[in-house]
């Protein structure tokens, strides 16, 4: 069983930074791919980005690419979103997820076995 955490979310002005975390427990991350995805009000939960533990792959949404950087590090069992030139239309909450299933289906929410709580990040205007 995994358990992710993530932390960093906050109030943030546009063209602002922030970089979110997700640690993980119970077993270590490696193996998996780790997705981050958004869900903003009144809208359906949607893919942000993703990482191949193993193979280092990377994959953004349109929306995120060249802003939204996704990261992991080994030793701490972690994952990171690292969001510069945030805009309003970035706010939501952001979940870390993990999934023990092949690359290909990254994007997809039911290819995720495990999901964090979740972390409120607001963009004002």
């Amino acid at each position: 069983q995994v358990q992710l955490v993530e932390s960093g979310g906050g109030l943030v002005q546009a063209g602002g930074s922030l970089r979110l975390s997700c640690a993980g427990s119970g077993r270590t991350l490696s193996g998996y791919v780790m997705g981050w995805f958004r869900q903003a009000p009144g809208k359906e939960r949607e893919f942000v980005a993703a990482i191949s533990w193993t193979f280092g792959f990377v994959d953004y949404a349109n929306s995120v690419k060249d802003r939204f950087f996704i990261s992991k590090d080994s030793a701490k069992n972690s994952v990171y979103l690292q969001m510069n030139s945030l805009e309003p239309e970035d706010t939501a909450v952001y979940y870390c997820s993990a999934s023990s299933k092949a690359w290909y289906g990254a994007r997809n929410i039911p290819w995720y076995d495990y999901w964090g709580q979740g972390t409120q990040v607001t963009v004002s205007s």
